[in-house]
């Protein structure tokens, strides 16, 4: 196929980081069948939207983004719209019998079929939302052009079994499966055969991982690590995201040992409350998380840690919440992402009554007040320390590199354009709230 004819194929992703790894892998099925990426929607033959069910009227979103592109589809009778991801799994065929303009559904375990649905749809709108037991991943082209960019994800579990109560995972994504440990290694020699510097091991729950090793036994994250710790041209290793409840010792004592896997760790809590840490089938309270946290930072000392937060879980009252205030004081995120509760259909949590939207919002303010001040104490502790950066995109200023520090700290730096893609010693002389000011050490 000429340049000339090659179809382009827009994405749109919402959601993790395993959604934005999925459209990846998405985008190189496509492009094994002549569809080349374009940020342009106007100029797409099929465009997929990656859908994310975790927040709150996350269905309603894409069917206002559908309805936006009505407009495309009136123009370009040939275009193809396709949903992907956690609202296409819950919903199924709902969405075209709601939306005709779609012309196919694929579900987060169905989409290696994803260029057969788009070929049968010229029959009629395609769904697909099995969780078929064969693995996608072999299935799947793997990619052997350049790197875009010199960081990668990498899924390496998928599902969760927990089944917390506010959560629709289990139900989108199915249950705990973890791939074979020498597919991994390969995919990552693979990447770093492309220019990848860095990593980032994906899962629901990464830290949950079990994977066959090459060696007949069953291989934890930690053993995944370090084996992916002797890839020559490795620079860095990173995984998220991870449940208190599957952290083992080997993989504290990883922390410590490794110099590649990186001094920053995402770690949920979201309460601090033993009696909502129950209700939401946590299965662990907040002293436990604590006493956890300490150990790790026992043996990296340096980590930066964030977390997730709930407030306003069913039930929660002023005393539960103040709870979560004096866990976060007594923990110390240098990062965190919170939210109010959002019911999701189909969870445990639904059946039950929130607290009112105001208080839910004051809650919210005032944690987030909290963890943002603690947010800028650990940009400004960076001023004056020496780290490294792994320099991603040009700046917005002439001759500025932008990357991310060990911690995951946005930096930006005047360096040569050779350093692009390449990780160099970095002195950080300025911090703002979001960003970190550096200068070539």
């Amino acid at each position: 196929m000429t340049e000339a004819a090659k179809k382009k194929l827009h994405v749109k992703t919402w959601g993790c980081q395993m959604n934005v790894y999925d459209s990846e892998r998405m985008a190189e099925a496509m492009a094994a069948q002549g569809y080349e990426a374009t940020e342009d929607a106007g100029e797409a033959d099929l465009i997929l939207l990656n859908t994310c069910h975790i927040r709150e009227k996350a269905a309603e979103k894409v069917y206002s983004e559908l309805g936006r592109l009505k407009p495309l589809k009136a123009r370009n009778p040939d275009l193809k719209i396709g949903v992907a991801g956690c609202v296409a799994q819950a919903e199924g065929a709902e969405i075209v019998a709601r939306q005709p303009l779609v012309d196919l559904v694929v579900g987060p375990q169905a989409y290696h079929r994803l260029p057969d649905l788009v070929a049968r749809s010229d029959r009629g709108a395609a769904v697909d939302t099995d969780m078929p037991p064969e693995d996608k991943f072999d299935h799947l082209p793997v990619a052997r052009t350049p790197a875009k960019r010199p960081t990668a994800f990498l899924t390496v579990q998928e599902g969760c079994d927990k089944f917390c109560a506010f959560c629709v995972v289990p139900y989108t994504r199915g249950a705990e499966v973890s791939r074979p440990a020498a597919r991994l290694v390969a995919e990552a020699e693979a990447l770093v055969a492309r220019g990848v510097k860095e990593i980032t091991l994906l899962g629901q729950n990464v830290n949950a991982y079990h994977g066959d090793g090459p060696d007949g036994g069953t291989w934890s994250l930690a053993d995944l690590i370090r084996r992916l710790h002797a890839v020559e041209g490795l620079a860095r290793i990173r995984y998220t995201t991870s449940h208190p409840n599957d952290f083992t010792d080997d993989l504290i004592a990883a922390h410590g040992d490794l110099p590649k896997l990186m001094p920053y760790l995402h770690l949920p809590v979201q309460a601090g409350s033993d009696r909502v840490l129950k209700a939401m089938n946590r299965k662990h309270t907040a002293a436990e998380y604590v006493e956890l946290i300490g150990r790790i930072r026992a043996a990296r000392p340096d980590l930066l840690l964030s977390g997730d937060f709930i407030v306003g879980f069913p039930g929660e009252t002023e005393a539960e919440f103040e709870d979560t205030l004096r866990l976060v004081e007594a923990v110390g995120y240098g990062q965190a992402y919170s939210f109010k509760y959002s019911a999701r259909p189909g969870t445990p949590a639904a059946e039950k009554e929130g607290v009112g939207p105001e208080v839910a919002s004051e809650r919210l303010a005032r944690l987030q007040a909290l963890l943002g001040a603690q947010q800028r104490a650990a940009q400004e502790a960076a001023v004056g320390r020496e780290t490294t950066v792994l320099f991603e995109k040009v700046g917005r200023l002439p001759g500025q590199l932008v990357g991310k520090t060990e911690h995951l700290q946005a930096c930006h730096v005047e360096a040569p354009a050779d350093l692009m893609g390449r990780v160099a010693k970095v002195r950080i002389v300025e911090a703002a709230a979001n960003s970190l000011k550096g200068e070539l050490a």
